[in-house]
């Protein structure tokens, strides 16, 4: 039986280089695929395997100082939802552009960021203060047409490089002195976001411990959670029960659906909406007529 595992860890590296190697050959060496980040500030991975060679994974690469507290998610899957085994060194874990200039991190992880919040306390925070409470969404914004808490606050990102203009600009003035819950995919991306907000003016910022991924493992379809979750495997969606909300419009007939399919423009390769009657059709399978027009004159 096979798993994937999704996990990050923000914690100072003196040798990034040295951590690169030593997860390759660890991966290598029980049969695992999937991609790992490494840098300075810590590392950030899924990878996929059998269930007992990533027993073993965690057991080893909680060995290391600094890692030993590492929180890993379990989500449905395998090694063959990912090509091969990639390991890598970046600048940052996240590509906010420079944004580990806007934050440092020390052996407890993210400095000044927002505090954790269980699945639980999140539903007890939303009871207790009703509309105080705004969810942030701190994906890009097309994960968010297929899925969302309710009533959230979706910024105007195509890339995670938006975000900065986007928090320096006055669109969100009136939710500053709100409980701003950020939310993510896996949690990493809101440990730098939610440092961010409050370096512009935001006054009470929180973030979902796990992401969106262990609020689904918690509430399932039955919470504050609407839709179905991009992953960025060859599962392209997962639904976190079997009467998920269907969010996603098809980009040629707008009827409703979550399915994703890419471009079948190689320069353009974006995820699009297509719903399965429309993919049936090679002349639908394109992000748009200028795709569809450029790749019929090659």
């Amino acid at each position: 039986m096979q798993k994937i595992l999704l996990y990050y860890k923000f914690f100072p590296l003196s040798d990034p280089e040295a951590v690169k190697l030593w997860q390759k050959t660890l991966c290598d060496s029980l049969n695992l695929h999937g991609r790992i980040l490494v840098s300075r500030h810590g590392f950030n991975g899924t990878v996929g395997g059998d269930i007992e060679d990533l027993k073993r994974y965690i057991k080893a690469t909680k060995q290391y100082p600094g890692f030993n507290d590492t929180v890993f998610k379990w989500s449905d899957g395998g090694r063959e939802n990912f090509p091969r085994m990639s390991v890598r060194n970046r600048r940052e874990l996240v590509g906010f552009k420079n944004s580990d200039d806007e934050f440092e991190v020390d052996e407890n992880g993210v400095i000044g960021g927002g505090v954790h919040l269980k699945p639980e306390q999140v539903n007890e925070m939303v009871e207790k203060y009703g509309d105080e409470v705004v969810f942030f969404d701190g994906r890009n914004a097309g994960e968010a047409e297929i899925g969302k808490f309710k009533n959230a606050i979706v910024p105007n990102t195509t890339t995670s490089r938006d975000f900065i203009a986007e928090l320096e600009s006055n669109k969100y003035d009136n939710i500053k002195n709100k409980k701003v819950i950020s939310y993510c995919t896996g949690g990493i991306r809101c440990e730098v976001i939610s440092a961010m907000m409050k370096k512009r003016g935001f006054k009470d910022v929180y973030q979902i411990d796990g992401g969106i991924v262990k609020y689904g493992e918690k509430y399932g379809d039955d919470g504050l959670w609407e839709g179905a979750l991009r992953v960025f495997d060859s599962r392209k969606t997962i639904n976190f029960s079997d009467h998920a909300k269907t969010l996603g419009e098809c980009i040629h007939c707008h009827s409703k659906t979550n399915n994703l399919e890419n471009c079948q423009n190689k320069d353009c390769n974006e995820l699009v909406l297509i719903c399965e009657n429309c993919k049936q059709n090679p002349d639908l399978l394109y992000h748009s007529q200028t795709c569809k027009d450029t790749a019929k004159s090659v």
